[in-house]
């Protein structure tokens, strides 16, 4: 049996996707190698707390507002199905993720086969065959990877073996107590597991060769949260820890026990160190695991091999109606979007299973025909800008689309930004294009000094140098662009003053038009 469609993995991304083919009476089957969904978050966090906002409270009777403060739920016109439902906490426990997953699965009847682990993936005559474990095969014309970043990201270190992993260490602070403790790496796991260990061991020392960036700055929210950052307090205001700025060349077991470590400093004049540890833990990232395909469908890989190189499309360069969902295809927004985290990639999805029905289903991108005159086009942006969730979460990789062929006018939601430039919707002699944007220099100010000067809001006048977000329309005239006009940044960000908002944007497009 060949079918349609085989997604590799149940997680978010996967489920998000296998209720939209659902829906649909779509052919295609899930294949996850745990016994829930979404397995993944039964063990990571290691200390259980998630980092994504589920902010209940918003003052919001609309949907689609409150989805910009929920970074946690799926797409579903379920009501039931929001994980609000599931947990007040503003940073909830990540067993109420696991089981909000699961009420999902059985709430929109997806089709997935649990305990069904990949080991080889192959393709001939245009068709993937995935063997699993227990010897069954699986065959479809197109193959679609969730499976997420599942292999810990070991640097190659002589002697790191010899570390505990942050896969796999036992993360109760008690087995801690009043050692020196090494962690290497300086993201999220790093500190998340520096903080949970503070109040028991004796030192700890966080160490990397890249400086520590926070995400409050770089609106990047990979970077370091705040919600891990309490070390850093601990760090400066001098209390036996410290963030040390270098590589860890070695790991040796020392004769005194514990680990005799071989550090060469980033930036001091003693390059090259030994320090002592009673412990070591390795919290470096995750990386795709490509291991499964053999030498007939082998992904180009990307970013040191650590994720899957893509098309705007989120295909495969090299490989033919492979494609990839979820956090995989953060390779086409390295550390500068969403699409590493749910609240972003389940827009992406969403872009994905629109592009699977344009390509194979002669579905064409959902579009709303409207007037094609300035003041209509104007407003109908405006009014999307002012309500979309997907435009604020995928703020610089999704826009929405307004093409213009004579007297009339198509409206497209959400589509990805590249696979407009690239052609994906095809030809149009005038084409609008609007995304939210953080301005250029926006990771290189500090948004609390005072004696920064920056644009203030409502600023008509220099709206192209605003460094928050706020809305940014480019107009594209046979596929070149031809003039950019970013609306003026607001507080609240509501960019709907007539004056400020929709009268400038009217004149814009009145004058491309010509």
């Amino acid at each position: 049996m060949v079918r349609e469609y085989l997604i590799i993995g149940a997680g978010p991304a996967g489920l998000q996707l296998a209720a939209s083919l659902e829906r649909e009476g779509r052919d295609y089957v899930v294949l996850e190698r745990g016994s829930v969904p979404g397995a993944f978050f039964t063990t990571y966090p290691r200390h259980r707390k998630l980092i994504s906002v589920n902010k209940v409270n918003t003052g919001y009777t609309d949907p689609e507002l409150n989805l910009r403060m929920d970074w946690n739920s799926l797409l579903s016109d379920d009501p039931k199905l929001l994980f609000p439902q599931y947990s007040e906490r503003y940073f909830p426990h990540a067993d109420d993720f696991v089981r909000y997953l699961a009420d999902f699965a059985e709430r929109t009847g997806v089709r997935v086969e649990y305990g069904t682990e990949a080991v080889r993936i192959s393709r001939a005559d245009g068709v993937f065959t995935v063997l699993d474990r227990t010897g069954r095969t699986w065959r479809a014309r197109r193959l679609v990877v969730a499976t997420g970043v599942s292999r810990l990201n070991v640097p190659p270190v002589p002697g790191i073996e010899l570390a505990e992993r942050y896969d796999t260490f036992d993360p109760d602070p008690a087995s801690f107590t009043n050692q020196r403790v090494l962690v290497i790496g300086k993201g999220n796991s790093a500190f998340e597991t520096a903080d949970a260990l503070m109040e028991k061991a004796a030192v700890i020392h966080v160490a990397g060769p890249h400086s520590v960036k926070m995400a409050w700055k770089t609106h990047f929210v990979g970077h370091l949260r705040a919600v891990n950052n309490n070390f850093l307090d601990s760090y400066q205001l001098k209390s036996q820890n410290a963030v040390i700025d270098g590589t860890v060349e070695s790991v040796e077991k020392s004769t005194a026990g514990g680990f005799r470590v071989m550090f060469r400093y980033a930036r001091t004049t003693e390059r090259l160190r030994e320090l002592h540890y009673d412990r070591i833990i390795v919290c470096t990232g995750f990386r795709f695991d490509a291991t499964v395909f053999d030498e007939t469908c082998r992904p180009a890989l990307a970013i040191d091999d650590r994720f899957p190189e893509q098309t705007s499309a989120f295909e495969s360069v090299n490989v033919p109606d492979l494609y990839f969902a979820g956090t995989l295809t953060q390779q086409r927004d390295f550390k500068k979007c969403t699409n590493g985290f749910i609240h972003g990639y389940r827009y992406g999805v969403r872009a994905l299973h629109r592009i699977l029905g344009s390509r194979y289903h002669g579905t064409p991108w959902p579009a709303q025909p409207l007037t094609a005159a300035p003041e209509a086009i104007a407003d109908a942006v405006v009014a999307r800008v002012n309500r979309s969730s997907a435009l604020w979460q995928q703020f610089g990789f999704l826009g929405d689309v307004v093409g213009v062929d004579g007297g009339q006018a198509l409206y497209q939601e959400e589509v990805p930004l590249d696979y407009v430039t690239d052609g994906g919707l095809g030809p149009a002699a005038h084409r609008f294009v609007v995304d939210l944007e953080y301005g250029p220099n926006h990771d290189h100010v500090d948004p609390f000094d005072v004696t920064v000067p920056r644009v203030v809001e409502n600023d008509v006048d220099h709206a192209m140098d605003s460094v928050y977000l706020h809305p940014v329309v480019r107009h594209y005239r046979d596929g070149v662009l031809a003039g950019t006009h970013h609306l003026a940044e607001n507080l609240e960000n509501d960019w709907d003053i007539p004056a400020v908002h929709q009268q400038p944007l009217t004149a814009f497009v009145r004058a491309c038009l010509g």
